[in-house]
């Protein structure tokens, strides 16, 4: 009955409840509750208190305003969707759902587990992985371009035109970045570069595997600086500040969103936090260890090691190991969301010029550059 009319039900059955389970059960709540983190952490680096009444409806329970996001989404449903008289109509309508879908399409590319009830937790294991990632996730401009030219105000126009070569100058840095990860591992897809972490140690903490030979140490150097530029690429792409020019409030009232209301301006709101959350994935899998944590252990025939939580073994042991393996991807997301948050309340927006200066006069030359280190290594220390 698996193969039914020539297709396999429980393959197409168990990617469907993972589509849905990693959307509606974590990607979606998860953009609500760093909105919430976002306000209390930004409340406490100003000195302010932050959302901490809202808990139980017709109650005096307030759980320190974790009711917030739900009564946001409740806001935003409810409110008057206006659609302005002078916008070009189809365009406005589809430019909220451009911005939105990609970062969920590239989500299902990224293993977010080992396995669970012998299934991997990977709803897409594909070999291109992360080409795919970077393919899917460049169309997200055409969401912020299409909004801000449909919209007919200079505002939005203007913070469109930011967008675009703000996104087109860092995917150049982006994607060179990660070469040197693929010139050491001599693979793309996701899966398998976090299985050699596993079994290897992770790209920054090589601390079991193979051992700590000169070549890793000097790996070190250039998987380094993949990791600080590809970061800070990913700050430019999503829109965070420092690199938050396209919708900088003081010179363009919201940017691209400007006429944006209700829900078609909550799918641009969760389209850059879910993009946040697509970036820290990504940043978790190549050079923090994916789902992998390395626990210290002790037995007799092996002396100490670092543990391997097996989310594949039979029965419960594999089923608690394929939940912590969950857990501590989305543990090490949150942390990385933490950071986001933190950089941008901490430093300034940057100027236009200086932005740009970054990304083509230094970024892209030090990825550059950084490329031909790795090959030397490689060719040097075989």
């Amino acid at each position: 009955m698996n193969d039914f009319l020539g297709i396999d039900w429980f393959f197409l059955a168990t990617s469907l409840a993972k589509t849905l389970g990693i959307i509606f059960l974590v990607v979606l709540p998860m953009v609500s509750y760093t909105v919430y983190a976002e306000r209390r952490i930004s409340a406490l680096i100003q000195d302010r208190l932050g959302p901490n009444r809202t808990g139980i409806p017709f109650t005096n329970i307030h759980m320190e305003g974790l009711g917030q996001p739900i009564a946001d989404a409740v806001k935003f449903l409810l409110k008057e969707d206006l659609t302005p008289a002078h916008v070009n109509t189809f365009y406005f309508w589809l430019a909220p759902c451009l911005a939105m879908a990609p970062s969920l399409l590239t989500l299902s590319v990224i293993p977010f587990g080992s396995w669970l009830f012998g299934v991997p937790m990977v709803i897409a294991n594909v070999n291109i992985g992360i080409l795919f990632v970077f393919a899917i996730a460049s169309l997200s401009v055409y969401g912020i371009v299409l909004a801000g030219w449909s919209s007919n105000s200079k505002y939005s126009f203007l913070g469109g035109v930011r967008s675009t070569s703000q996104m087109i100058s860092y995917e150049l840095s982006l994607g060179l970045s990660v070469i040197p990860l693929f010139l050491l591992l001599g693979k793309l897809n996701l899966v398998d570069i976090v299985d050699y972490q596993a079994r290897n140690g992770w790209l920054l903490l090589p601390l079991w595997g193979e051992g700590l030979t000169l070549r890793r140490w000097l790996l070190l150097i250039p998987l380094l600086i993949s990791f600080v530029v590809f970061t800070i690429s990913i700050f430019a792409e999503t829109n965070r500040l420092p690199f938050d020019l396209p919708e900088a409030e003081t010179e363009l009232v919201a940017g691209y969103h400007t006429e944006y209301s209700s829900m078609k301006f909550a799918l641009f709101f969760l389209g850059e936090y879910a993009a946040m959350i697509t970036g820290s994935s990504l940043i978790v899998t190549l050079f923090l260890g994916g789902w992998h944590l390395p626990i210290p252990w002790w037995s007799s025939g092996a002396g100490f090691h670092f543990a391997l939580v097996d989310g594949a073994a039979p029965g419960i042991p594999g089923i608690l190991g394929g939940l912590f393996n969950i857990a501590t991807f989305f543990g090490k997301v949150a942390v990385l969301l933490a950071f986001f948050i933190w950089v941008r309340w901490t430093l300034p927006r940057f100027r236009y010029d200086q932005l740009m200066r970054l990304g083509w006069i230094f970024f892209f030359e030090i990825a550059l550059v950084n490329i031909f280190l790795t090959a030397g290594i490689l060719f040097y220390l075989p």
